[in-house]
């Protein structure tokens, strides 16, 4: 609710926060993606508290190592996720992952799908990784933020100079580039994914 990283939390911060979505939300929510994708082997625990409020999907892994966050020899494809296995499937877990698209980008795995990435990649980088994922016949798990699409009702809050390149970096650049790729690719939600699959 507060965008704060799950490493910054304990386990009974991170359940009431998860209480009072569902209270303001009326339960609707579903799904969950970690803030700056701080889900790590050390912050499993959040995958208990969400499976205890009824939530049915995630989508906080990224199968590549950046500065910030990352598991880098997690499957790149939806598998079942545990509070013991964040990286890989668990038989008997009931959340399904959908972990971040990724590609190579100068022999490097890097993330791929979306947001800073989407803004600061060349979008034939983009593209093709999306086809690539086509061919394994998996879902290239892809996000944007509301405020990448409506650049003008962004304040420019005053950040260092990291964080202000990651959260400003080519922001004008996001509506075309998300555009063009609709016309290109077929999108879905992760709840009309599972429902169809």
């Amino acid at each position: 609710m507060h965008h704060k990283r799950l490493n910054a939390m304990t386990k009974d911060e991170f359940s009431q926060e998860v209480k009072e979505f569902a209270y303001i939300t009326n339960k609707k929510s579903i799904g969950f993606r970690a803030p700056t994708f701080s889900l790590n082997k050390e912050t499993g625990w959040a995958i208990d508290t969400l499976d205890e409020n009824g939530y049915v999907y995630d989508s906080s892994v990224v199968p590549a190592k950046t500065k910030l966050y990352g598991i880098p020899n997690a499957d790149t494809k939806p598998y079942r996720i545990s509070s013991d296995s964040v990286n890989q499937n668990s038989s008997d877990a009931k959340i399904l992952e959908f972990p971040l698209m990724v590609t190579k980008f100068f022999g490097k795995k890097i993330p791929a799908g979306g947001g800073f990435y989407l803004r600061v990649l060349p979008l034939g980088v983009i593209e093709k990784a999306i086809k690539q994922y086509e061919i394994q016949k998996i879902p290239a798990t892809f996000y944007i933020h509301s405020w990448e699409l409506t650049p003008e009702h962004m304040p420019m809050v005053p950040l260092p100079f990291g964080d202000r390149f990651i959260t400003y970096h080519n922001l004008h650049k996001a509506m075309s580039k998300m555009g063009k790729l609709m016309k290109e690719f077929q999108f879905t939600s992760f709840e009309k994914y599972i429902n169809q699959n």
